[in-house]
């Protein structure tokens, strides 16, 4: 006999999945759960026209499982366009799992998430993202073969963090070369926001080049470190958006470039690591393009980490990886000259690369 109730009026009414503003003709969505272990996480698959569909998974403390359902869905929708931008044979995906990676993470946490992984057979595969290390990737190893950016004693490309840095740095040289008429960074003042482990590598990375760099982040500790080792200063203000600046590095979290921040940014250039850095896409890029402002397209300038992974499966070595991170400079300049001269965003030009290299090949699998 049924005892319960459901009361109709306390349900509250969302869009579905389908119905998500995020959701752009995604292939698969998988909820995974699992009691004994506390893990509740969602693999985002966008597209695997170009190939299997790759991409790091984020642990996260979000406020609700619609937030972070928005951001896998997000995520993986900017990884099929960074792999095709980057010419890597690549669809794009993601995962989230929901909780804090600092008191919520174990190892039966992170085995069961890889089963989940290796259920989808290789559709998807795994890497590290924000709250994960490598050596969570080595757990995920031990019951599944998709994974990547495992430690190099493992036969595995090591920590992608580095060469994502590189990959932005690269990035952020042209968009000033673009901006200034000279890619040095030498006494530009450059605000890094968030300084994780990519975070870290791109103030290193300018501080040896002379800029004057700025340090942002909610960890305290975390600042004073970074600080004391390469002599950044830390900004003590309420706004840094509307601080002068020569670049803004957002390297935390995405959609920092929104309706509250956008009007007051003093930045003449936006280059940094963080993912989906628009809120609002085609809106947000065309008031950065109204005002002057270049931006350096995210899921371009921030693909050195991808490139980092997919050694693993193509089987190149460091030189190749660095090479082809290095070649994300000419890229970002081609795309800027490219936006110009055609009258649209650099987001705009950057996606319709990849999406044309998506459709060409989407074509010839057809035939």
């Amino acid at each position: 006999m049924i005892t319960d109730v459901i009361n109709t009026n306390e349900i509250k009414k969302v869009d579905p999945v389908f119905g998500q503003l995020s959701f752009d003709n995604h292939e698969q969505i998988v909820f995974c759960n699992d009691k004994d272990t506390g893990l509740k996480a969602i693999i985002g698959i966008h597209n695997t026209v170009l190939g299997p569909a790759l991409g790091g998974t984020r642990m996260w403390q979000y406020a609700n499982e619609w937030e972070a359902l928005n951001d896998v869905l997000r995520l993986s929708r900017g990884m099929t366009f960074k792999s095709a931008i980057t010419g890597l044979n690549l669809g794009g995906g993601k995962a989230v799992i929901i909780g804090d990676a600092k008191s919520q993470k174990t190892p039966e946490l992170m085995k069961k998430f890889g089963e989940f992984v290796h259920s989808l057979s290789g559709r998807y595969i795994t890497a590290e993202d924000v709250g994960m290390e490598t050596a969570d990737m080595d757990l995920v190893r031990e019951v599944t073969p998709f994974v990547t950016g495992i430690s190099e004693s493992k036969g595995g490309a090591g920590n992608p963090s580095p060469v994502t840095a590189y990959g932005v740095f690269m990035g952020m040289k042209a968009a000033a070369k673009f901006k200034f008429g000279s890619d040095v960074l030498e006494d530009k003042t450059v605000y890094v926001q968030g300084i994780g482990h990519v975070g870290e590598s791109l103030v290193e990375h300018l501080t040896n080049e002379g800029a004057k760099v700025v340090i942002a982040d909610i960890n305290e500790a975390r600042l004073e470190q970074v600080s004391k080792k390469y002599g950044a200063s830390i900004y003590k203000g309420n706004d840094l958006y509307a601080e002068e600046m020569d670049i803004y590095a957002p390297c935390a979290l995405g959609a920092t470039v929104n309706d509250d921040t956008i009007y007051k940014l003093k930045a003449k250039v936006i280059a940094g690591a963080a993912n989906n850095q628009l809120a609002v896409e085609e809106k947000h890029g065309h008031i950065l393009q109204e005002h002057g402002i270049v931006y350096a397209p995210d899921f371009l300038i921030n693909a050195g980490g991808i490139i980092n992974v997919y050694a693993e499966l193509e089987g190149y070595g460091k030189q190749e990886i660095m090479r082809k991170t290095e070649n994300i400079y000419d890229t970002t300049l081609e795309i800027l000259e490219s936006a110009k001269a055609n009258e649209i965003t650099a987001n705009r030009a950057a996606l319709n690369i990849a999406q044309t290299r998506i459709a060409q090949r989407k074509k010839e699998n057809s035939k």
